[in-house]
């Protein structure tokens, strides 16, 4: 007699929250708490509807551009970053500024204008548009060249072959950033690496712990935006690493049950600006429809906390605030 297949769930850890939108998210409501709504946010504070939506709820306003926040106000910059200009847009507008940009970001803001001070042409590996990649090129357009991809290289052009370098949006497929710097040094085998990896720790682990149980897996279901860069990239991992089949769901109510047929094991995680309890509402939908065993798949173990930003923290602490940067009240997180 022929045993009845175990309909499982395998959990990726690390999942949801990275450190950085962790502390943009909690400068968003501590700005809410200190200065009183409307607090205004400039793009996504996280490419997250769910915290988007939530932090609309409480009083914050968000907007496309800085011109569309009252003079004087308060503005709060997102986690990807902004260009020198969005800085002075606000001075004029006398806006009080409040810089919620990844640090991890701002380390690749950094090496852009070192590199650009030594006339480097800067080969920038990103999604032209994405708000990450708008931001880092605007640190020095003359001397960036956004690379979209492998498929982009052959485009490439630069002044003087024996002063390249390449940066990286944080938040890619580090398979698909390596092939593009792979085609790269083909045509340019004098350009250098950054000092560090560009592509950020989050990322990476989220993209390994996918590919570990990827071929595991009948269906990977990853919980995300669909602007959010680093989740579409882990439905790409998982079916590039021997999932069946990969969807992105913002809710548990986007499930399919046509996604189910011949389904015993499904890999579920969620990009890193996802809280936990929506992770935990597509769990309980699993369940509900028999995947009741659940075994957590870790990859590696996460403990970085970042500060948050000086603005605010001067603040807190004028109003006898802790400084220390607390975890955000949206959605729960993994412990």
């Amino acid at each position: 007699m022929s045993q009845t297949p175990t309909k499982r769930v395998l959990l990726a850890a690390p999942r949801g929250y990275c450190a950085g939108v962790d502390r943009a998210v909690v400068t968003v409501e501590k700005a809410l708490e200190l200065y009183g709504p409307p607090v205004y946010v400039r793009k996504e504070i996280v490419h997250n509807k769910h915290v988007v939506e939530t932090l609309a709820g409480r009083g914050a306003v968000f907007v496309d551009e800085t011109d569309q926040v009252p003079e004087g106000a308060t503005v709060v910059f997102s986690a990807h970053g902004v260009s020198p200009i969005v800085h002075e847009e606000a001075a004029v507008r006398s806006l009080k500024t409040i810089d919620a940009t990844c640090p991890l970001v701002t380390k690749v803001h950094r090496e852009a204008r070192r590199f650009a001070g030594t006339d480097y042409d800067i080969l920038l590996i990103g999604h032209e548009g994405h708000e990450e990649v708008v931001g880092t090129s605007g640190e020095a357009p003359e001397h960036i060249t956004i690379v979209d991809g492998p498929d982009d290289v052959d485009n490439v052009e630069v002044r003087d072959p024996h002063k390249v370098v390449w940066l990286s949006q944080t938040t890619l497929s580090v398979d698909e950033t390596m092939e593009t710097v792979r085609r790269l040094r083909e045509r340019f085998p004098h350009m250098i690496d950054p000092p560090s990896d560009d592509i950020c720790y989050a990322t990476q682990n989220r993209q390994l712990a996918v590919k570990k149980m990827a071929r595991d897996c009948d269906l990977m279901i990853v919980v995300g935006s669909r602007n959010s860069s680093n989740s579409v990239r882990l439905v790409e991992v998982a079916v590039e690493h021997g999932a069946t089949a990969g969807h992105l769901v913002d809710y548990a109510a986007e499930i399919h049950d046509d996604w189910f047929d011949g389904v015993d094991t499904i890999g579920v995680t969620s990009g890193a600006s996802v809280p936990e309890i929506l992770v935990r509402d597509v769990l309980a939908a699993l369940a509900a429809r028999g995947y009741t065993d659940v075994e957590q798949v870790t990859s590696a173990e996460e403990s970085l906390l970042f500060a948050l930003p000086n603005e605010l923290r001067r603040d807190l602490k004028a109003r006898g605030h802790t400084e220390a940067i607390t975890r955000s009240d949206i959605g729960g997180h993994l412990h």
